[in-house]
């Protein structure tokens, strides 16, 4: 079985309030957040190629990054469509071009870089025992959902997960999820789990590293800039 990253940088990051560049090319140390991303997957020895759903004016920079940071495993660069949706279908397209329906894709987001390497190799593993895996990190606040106007419904705490990334599963059965979706119309899955979820599959889930963040806002990106100088401390002083 073959492992596939599709990394997700199609999005322009209006939370971030950027002005010039989309989020995920914003830089730390004089490196794009998109490489820390990549960097992680490009050096697991367990992931046989990459495809990135990026930006389409930005692809020319992406692929000069490329070249600057040794990422060698992208096997394609496509660009991305009108929504998230559609921009998955469009890496997954691509990544059938290179991989058989067989191998694991693990679906990743671009600015999601503070995972680590035991999270991809939990991600193959559990796609391999049992077809597809959730990323997710316990809940540490309590959910309100809102059942009607006037009626809420609180899980328990104890129970409950946020779903992170990646999300991985069998490419043949995420593509004929995405084909189904798109033959009746709908385009408003919120991310591919709830997709698999809804066409029903069971899904599976690992646990990740809580700092496993999702660089939306300029918040998220501070905590990121001080993980990674706790890593190089780490390197350098030994603590």
């Amino acid at each position: 079985m073959k492992n596939v990253a599709l990394i997700f940088a199609g999005g322009v990051g209006r939370r971030m309030n950027t002005v010039g560049r989309p989020k995920q090319f914003l830089e730390l140390s004089g490196k794009p957040i998109i490489i820390y991303t990549l960097e992680l997957f490009d050096n697991h020895p367990d992931i046989d190629g990459i495809v990135v759903v990026c930006v389409r004016e930005w692809i020319g920079y992406l692929e000069k990054m490329l070249r600057k940071f040794e990422i060698t495993k992208v096997v394609e660069i496509v660009p991305g469509g009108e929504s998230g949706q559609a921009s998955i279908y469009n890496g997954i397209c691509a990544a059938r071009r290179h991989f058989a329906d067989d191998s694991a894709v693990l679906v990743h987001d671009g600015v999601r870089p503070l995972i680590v390497a035991q999270t991809i190799s939990d991600n193959i593993e559990a796609v391999a025992r049992h077809g597809n895996c959730i990323t997710c990190v316990p809940a540490t606040e309590t959910f309100v959902i809102r059942t009607s106007d006037s009626d809420l419904s609180i899980p328990d705490r104890d129970r409950s997960l946020v779903a992170r990334a990646p999300q991985s599963f069998r490419l043949g059965e995420l593509y004929q999820a995405h084909c189904r979706a798109n033959a009746e119309g709908r385009s408003d899955f919120i991310d591919s789990c709830s997709m698999m979820t809804h066409y029903g599959h069971r899904m599976h889930t690992i646990i990740g590293p809580m700092e496993n963040i999702k660089i939306t806002t300029p918040t998220d990106f501070f905590i990121f800039r001080a993980m990674v100088e706790v890593h190089e401390n780490q390197q350098i002083f030994g603590f």
